[in-house]
């Protein structure tokens, strides 16, 4: 039986090949013995390889016909915003294919493709977060930093001891011919020990894939924060144990120390009475919100304000108390909330109060290898006190009666 060619059966049509299947499969069913079956297995082979090529032939006429109609042989939908059309994907910048895009432009920092960008409205910018992962970097604000760059920052080695004086000779007069008393200089001193402190985040591997690594950047400004967190806390009201001597730890001298039952305006001239005029010139209040606006809502007899907020340049209030600066922070009790002998104002000279460092904070990246997680970490070997607490005064909330 004739070979067939496959160039022959590429110009027929399907049905042709189809019949001639028919008419193999009638011949195999008869009762001929003398047929070739190579040559019939031969010539079905060259069959499905004829009907391959036809079919392949069809479809890409359809393809190229359906180019120049601009029809798209796939099903899409085009929606219609301000005139202008962009093409709709499932759920938007929450889609997997979006995120996988954010994902590398992230890592490999591959630009986003420009119909994945034209859903966002985003032609203009390199990205935008997914809001899948938007929603997980929302957190609350924290007020920080705003005590640590007030002190004196020194980097001397633990263990040094740093030597104080409280004593100044006097002068006196004397007649002619006459001598002065001999006067000694007593000194003492202060010891920085290694206090080390730590903060470690760790991040499941398969969390942070998910993630898509935008986490990386506000885990390190969450170790950071809680770094300078933790150091603020401690130099306002540290015990020393483990940790920095805080400013309030320190005993007052005698007269510093005021019992405050009611913030009125005595309040505040008796603490700038108790302030030795030696060091006024760069004391400063500290104290809560709440506390300081207590200060700002006092009336005289007539209802007019008697401490008023002084706006800057920049509109931004500008704190002040009888033309000393407020400091605000939260590592003290507000007036409202505080207990019976519990400071909840002061005034200090923050270069009064030295914080000793001898490794600067960082922040380093690694996996453990048991557990596969990510850890961010901060090491930090730091210790404070407070060198001269002359400039230190203490308000205090009263006992109740």
């Amino acid at each position: 039986m004739k070979s067939f060619d496959i160039q022959y059966f590429a110009v027929r049509t399907l049905e042709g090949i189809q019949q001639r299947r028919q008419e193999i499969r009638s011949v195999l069913e008869g009762d001929d013995e003398n047929i070739n079956l190579d040559e019939l297995e031969q010539e079905l082979r060259e069959l499905e390889e004829a009907a391959t090529a036809i079919e392949r032939r069809q479809r890409l006429m359809q393809e190229a016909t359906s180019i120049n109609d601009g029809t798209s042989a796939e099903s899409r939908t085009i929606q219609t915003f301000n005139t202008s059309t962009t093409e709709e994907r499932d759920l938007g910048t929450d889609s997997m294919e979006y995120r996988n895009a954010f994902m590398n432009y992230v890592l490999r920092s591959e630009e986003i493709p420009a119909e994945l960008r034209a859903v966002t409205k985003t032609g203009d910018v390199g990205s935008v977060i997914p809001q899948t992962v938007l929603n997980r970097i929302i957190e609350k604000i924290e007020a920080v930093g705003m005590i640590l760059p007030l002190v004196t920052r020194t980097s001397i080695k633990g263990g040094v001891t740093v030597p104080t004086s409280a004593v100044k000779p006097v002068a006196t007069w004397v007649a002619e011919g006459e001598g002065s008393e001999k006067q000694k200089k007593t000194t003492g001193s202060i010891t920085f020990n290694y206090h080390k402190l730590r903060c470690a985040v760790a991040v499941s591997l398969e969390v942070d894939t998910m993630a898509l690594s935008v986490f990386e950047t506000t885990l390190v400004n969450n170790v950071v924060e809680a770094m300078t967190k933790a150091i603020e806390q401690a130099i306002i009201n540290g015990d020393g144990i483990g940790k920095p001597k805080g400013i309030l730890a320190e005993t007052p001298l005698s007269g510093q120390a005021l019992d405050v039952s009611k913030i009125e305006y005595k309040t505040l001239t008796d603490a700038e009475a108790a302030l030795p005029l030696e060091y006024e010139s760069n004391a400063v209040w500290c104290m809560t919100k709440k506390t300081f606006m207590n200060f700002a809502s006092m009336v005289d007899t007539t209802g007019q304000p008697i401490a008023r907020v002084t706006y800057g340049i920049s509109g931004k209030p500008e704190r002040t108390l009888l033309g000393r600066n407020v400091i605000l922070c939260n590592y003290i009790d507000s007036f409202a909330t505080a207990t019976a002998e519990t400071p909840f104002a002061f005034l200090y000279n923050f270069k009064d109060y030295i914080l000793n460092t001898n490794y600067q904070m960082g922040v380093k990246k690694y996996e453990d290898n048991e557990t596969d997680d990510l850890v961010t970490k901060s090491i930090m070997i730091v210790d404070g006190k407070a060198v001269d607490i002359n400039s230190l005064v203490v308000l205090k909330k009263a006992a109740t009666v």
